[in-house]
């Protein structure tokens, strides 16, 4: 218990105590980092060599089981055999020419994406947040060429705790002060209602011809696993249908087998306008992203009006096309359904004085940690030692988002790594 103390009041006032609880090695690699690279991220302390699997190593030889995989981009495990030898291929026989010609995986990652999820057509890009300025670029557009709105007025909705990533139109879609204070000016014609709430979406609908879009995650994971209630995405369907406006789902983390579905917007059975993928499209290989949409709505777009240098580069199509065929293979939706169960049953167990809630579909989970009790932060230190990684969200959010490759033997340790480290602290 002094050990825990001394973590939680030391941890934002001195950071350097947190670098003795890892090896010299691995202090010197952190402070290097410190030094010469940006201080806009806070890793845990902890250097990691080596993935296999479910597992991560450290510098030191240490074994931890990932909770985290890469925010949920890990999907198919670390270093995926069949990942590993397409990348290699591709490398050796062509990496990248950019959208300059045509190249043969190109239009085989479009037809398989689209004929699997049921779109006309795919855009690839590299990053989700760029996935996501693409979708708000395709929705205007479409938004003048086809519906009429006048020039400059065409508006998108987001739901309130979005989180997108951090370029100026995420940011500008933000209701999280951190993100967008003193980033200004931001991006026009960006409004925010609240997540679940068909009552506020439909006054707006109804009262602003001008809305061309409503973004919006059909499970929100960096506001902390907030799961909509039953209906809400058919009742986004038809709202958007009847007032013509795009439903953009962003399924840049709940997407391809996350949640126990390929889609998050398949527990309802409900298609978007606009799908939005990234993370696991490439299993943390190489960035991958990109938007699923109709003929109609990509087609707005006419040559010079989009690019992107590394977007659709032969060495991404061909790794993303095999990610996706793992995660198909392999059936991790259905694994990611079976073990969501389990880890559900296990950890609303954990009495409420220790954890006040837990949240999750599939394996997009997050435990939430009673700030009386202990601090996330201090938690995931805790279960580092014990051989665990994972991060907090919003601070007291446990993220439990293991890859979908993981046994069932491997989830039940992490799980009981979790039980016994909040039982002891």
């Amino acid at each position: 218990m002094q050990v825990v103390m001394r973590i939680t009041s030391s941890t934002n006032r001195n950071p350097n105590f947190l670098m003795r609880l890892v090896s010299t090695h691995q202090q010197n690699v952190i402070k290097r980092d410190e030094q010469y690279g940006g201080h806009h991220f806070k890793p845990l302390p902890v250097v990691l060599d080596k993935g296999e699997g479910a597992y991560l190593w450290d510098m030191d030889g240490k074994r931890y089981l990932d909770f985290l995989a890469g925010f949920a981009t890990v999907n198919q495990g670390h270093c995926h055999p069949r990942l590993v030898k397409v990348m290699r291929e591709q490398c050796g026989k062509l990496h990248h020419t950019s959208r300059a010609f045509f190249t043969s995986v190109h239009g085989e990652l479009a037809e398989y994406l689209t004929r699997l999820l049921g779109f006309d057509r795919f855009i690839p890009m590299n990053t989700g947040v760029e996935g996501g300025d693409l979708s708000i670029k395709l929705a205007r557009h479409w938004g003048y060429k086809i519906k009429k709105i006048p020039t400059d007025k065409a508006t998108v909705l987001f739901a309130e705790n979005n989180f997108w990533g951090r370029s100026l139109a995420a940011i500008s879609a933000s209701t999280e002060p951190l993100n967008y204070k003193d980033f200004g000016p931001l991006v026009p014609n960006f409004e925010k209602i609240p997540f679940d709430d068909l009552k506020i979406l439909e006054e707006k609908l109804k009262t602003n011809p001008h809305i061309c879009a409503f973004m919006v995650e059909p499970i929100q994971g960096e506001a902390g696993v907030r799961i909509p209630t039953d209906g809400y995405l058919r009742g986004v369907r038809h709202l958007c249908t009847k007032y013509n406006v795009l439903w953009i789902a962003d399924e840049v983390q709940t997407g391809l087998g996350r949640t126990g579905y390929r889609l998050a917007v398949d527990h309802e059975k409900q298609k978007p306008d606009i799908l939005i993928l990234g993370k696991a499209l490439s299993g943390g290989m190489y960035p991958v992203s990109g938007v699923l949409a109709s003929s109609e709505i990509i087609l707005t777009l006419q040559p010079g009006t989009h690019g992107s240098t590394y977007g659709g580069s032969p060495l991404a199509c061909a790794v993303a096309l095999e990610a996706v065929r793992i995660l198909e293979d392999e059936k991790l939706a259905e694994n990611a359904k079976r073990l969501g169960n389990i880890v559900r049953t296990e950890l609303e167990t954990i009495p409420r004085d220790l954890a006040t809630e837990f949240r999750g579909q599939g394996l997009l989970c997050g435990l939430m940690i009673n700030k009386d009790f202990a601090q996330g932060w201090q938690v995931c230190l805790r279960l580092r030692d014990a051989g665990l990684l994972s991060r907090p969200a919003h601070g007291q959010l446990l993220r439990i988002s293991p890859p979908l490759t993981i046994t069932e033997s491997q989830l039940r340790e992490g799980l009981e790594i979790i039980k016994k480290t909040l039982l002891t602290i």
